[in-house]
């Protein structure tokens, strides 16, 4: 009996979005190329007018500044200390949508003349957002404005201090508010509930853009966009906002801009990090550029890239680009540390629904990604907490649409102090309250799955049904779509039933290149963090294959390549297999499937000869026989069709078989009397009256 097709998936479910394929025949019928129009079609875009409105952003998707609530008195004040040449400071946060937007409000302040002095706290040291010993500092500056950047919408007890000290503050956030909002000057953020600016999905740096469009007026625009656009599309991607309507703008128009090379710290850090900077997108923006920014945040040196955004000197931008570099080397070391001691703690056992670690050793710059790996690959929310002197400081991850910015509110009883937003936060606590935190926590999770698990799921845009269809040409026309993010994921495909032709280790072991074959077609891939053992396939067998697409350039040539995300055995092999399996208990089956798993004389043929060249007993998986009878046969050979020839073999009493798996034993059984006619079995027969 065939043993069951197992195998390794990285998802638990794969998802196939609905493509329309009313729709796709419409617009490839308005000249949007194959693969183009059905990645369209499933994400529901059905007429031409959509589609161009979505692929061709312009200036109209710029909303006015001043529907953001508070904006008019934010340009007031600032306008007010512009006129009186205040001591001005911009306090901002330490990862890349802080830096950047710290970078535009600064570079923008500097250019008006004013002194501006700005801070980002030291993650280790000080913490998230405005601290009272800052501003104590600032005060000593004889700051007089204080200027938030994607922090200080839950500062209120900060914002009275320093008014208390004379000090006045203007707020630009864009992260969820609390029920009370700090008495500052001006609240500027697009969450507030009485704030009827229409999109909610700017970034930190999309509201500090949005700030200097409101003291420059609408006829310098265009000016504003050139000087800070590439900024705002490094924060904005950075910060996993959604890039649609106006900050799909932004970010497309950034990265043009980002192309140019205004920037000197800019343009070394590409040549340190070996990237043309003409071929930037959205992709190297998101897995590039932004882990060396935010690595100085991490590192508790936030102050060193954005004097590297900031500087016009050649060889101090040199010097900073390769600080950056090595800061990030640093970061993925301890990172990759804490992970795998993680790892030895929770085991591979994935059955965790909320995830809550606490240790005195870990670095806290570095827990935040941790809890991202955790929760991808334990399909969980997580919450890494570092301790000091009784406290625990803790960044969070969700998973699944679990909202962590509720549940943390729910949870505000058992916390000194938390902000953040759905999918990212971070929290700080006493360390004797971690146990009712992990069983509050676990409440919340029990409450917004309604006891359901969560279930790693991966979400594919278009299934197509042929190789061929993987051309060059289809596959350079995706790139219309970009730039990519959330709301506007990279287009992902699978293909169905497929023969796995090569499977080589690379990269040490740690990557499987690949190769996948239909019929005459067929097309390299690599598959980024498998290894063969965990793959648990064999040359030879059929599988699904989910992926990028993507062009390979190779001594000039050009080639379309797979970037796999997930690999499993064919889902309709499993099919067939059980199929046969009740075939075999008596169930009939459809003559499609009978005539796919019905032998050939020549299969009988090649194997019972491979049997005796192997001196008529063998000792191997299924699998492992079927790639070696595959090199005569070819890929109409399949697992069930194999299966079937032995079983008729066996009925025939011409082969004896013990167990199954990997330790399936055939041996050749001594033949008397007359020539064995195979189509007597009664495998064959049915089959052939199904067939017939």
């Amino acid at each position: 009996m065939l043993g069951s097709v197992v195998g390794y998936m990285k998802y638990s479910r794969w998802h196939i979005a609905n493509e329309s394929p009313m729709a796709a025949k419409t617009l490839r019928e308005q000249g949007i190329e194959k693969l183009l129009s059905s990645v369209l079609s499933s994400r529901d875009f059905h007429t031409i007018n959509e589609v161009e409105h979505f692929l061709h952003t312009d200036e109209s998707e710029l909303i006015d500044p001043f529907l953001l609530q508070d904006m008019d008195k934010a340009v007031e004040r600032i306008s007010k200390a512009i006129a009186h040449h205040e001591k001005v400071a911009v306090y901002g946060d330490y990862d890349v949508d802080g830096i950047t937007s710290t970078c535009i409000i600064t570079d923008y302040l500097r250019k008006q003349g004013l002194d501006v002095y700005y801070y980002i706290p030291r993650r280790l040291e000080d913490g998230y957002g405005l601290t009272c010993d800052a501003i104590d500092q600032l005060a000593n500056q004889d700051v007089s404005l204080i200027v938030t950047v994607d922090c200080g919408i839950t500062a209120l007890e900060e914002v009275a201090y320093a008014s208390s000290l004379g000090i006045e503050i203007v707020i630009t956030d864009h992260h969820e508010c609390k029920e009370e909002l700090p008495l500052a000057v001006a609240v500027v953020d697009p969450q507030r509930k009485d704030c009827a600016y229409p999109f909610k999905h700017l970034a930190g740096v999309g509201v500090a853009f949005k700030l200097v469009l409101a003291l420059e007026g609408k006829h310098k625009q265009k000016e504003m966009l050139d000087r800070y656009s590439d900024l705002v599309a490094i924060g904005t991607v950075a910060d996993v906002m959604k890039l649609v309507d106006e900050n799909r703008f932004l970010v497309q128009y950034g990265i043009q801009q980002l192309r140019l090379g205004k920037r000197m710290g800019l343009d070394a850090l590409f040549e340190e990090m070996g990237t043309d900077i003409q071929t930037v997108n959205s992709i190297t923006i998101g897995y590039l550029l932004a882990p060396r920014i935010n690595a100085t945040g991490r590192m508790g040196e936030a102050q060193t890239a954005v004097e590297l955004i900031l500087t016009d000197d050649d060889g101090v931008a040199k010097q900073l680009a390769q600080t950056l570099c090595q800061l990030n080397r640093d970061r993925q070391a301890v990172e990759l540390s804490i992970f795998e001691e993680c790892i030895d703690i929770l085991g591979e056992d994935k059955e965790h629904q909320c995830i809550i670690m606490a240790s005195d050793r870990w670095h806290q710059g570095v827990v935040g990604i941790v809890a991202s790996r955790l929760a991808e690959k334990y399909a969980s929310p997580a919450f890494m907490i570092t301790l000091e002197q009784g406290y625990g400081k803790g960044s969070c991850r969700s998973y699944g649409g679990f909202h962590l910015f509720s549940a943390l509110e729910a949870c505000s009883e058992l916390l000194e102090g938390y902000g953040g937003h759905a999918l990212a936060a971070g929290f700080t606590i006493k360390e004797e309250n971690i146990p009712a935190f992990r069983e509050k926590m676990s409440e919340q999770v029990q409450k917004q799955t309604k006891g359901q698990s969560f279930v790693s799921t991966l979400d594919i845009d278009v299934e197509i049904s042929e190789i061929e269809t993987l051309s060059v040409y289809e596959v350079s026309q995706l790139s219309k779509l970009e730039p990519y993010g959330n709301g506007n994921e990279k287009p992902s495909f699978v293909i169905m039933d497929v023969h796995l032709t090569s499977l080589i280790p690379v990269g040490g072991g740690r990557h499987l290149k690949l190769r996948v074959a239909q019929g005459d077609h067929s097309v390299d891939a690599i598959f980024f963090g498998a290894t063969k053992k965990e793959v648990d396939v064999q040359v030879g067998e059929r599988v699904d294959v989910a992926f990028y697409p993507q062009i390979n350039t190779f001594r000039g040539n050009r080639s379309a390549q797979l970037q796999v995300l997930d690999l499993r055995p064919s889902e309709k092999e499993k099919q067939e297999i059980l199929a046969y399996e009740r075939f075999l208990q008596g169930e009939a089956i459809d003559e499609g499937l009978a005539e796919r798993i019905l032998p050939r004389r020549e299969e009988f043929v090649v194997f019972w000869r491979h049997l005796m060249g192997q001196g008529g007993q063998s000792v191997q998986s299924l699998q492992i026989l079927k790639s070696q009878l595959q090199a005569q046969l070819g890929q109409r050979l399949t697992q069930t069709r194999l299966q079937v020839c032995l079983d008729v073999l066996e009925q025939s009493n011409l082969i004896s078989i013990q167990g199954e798996g990997s330790k399936m034993k055939i041996a050749s059984c001594a033949v008397q009397g007359k020539k064995m006619n195979l189509e007597d079995t009664n495998i064959m027969r049915r089959l052939r009256h199904t067939v017939n």
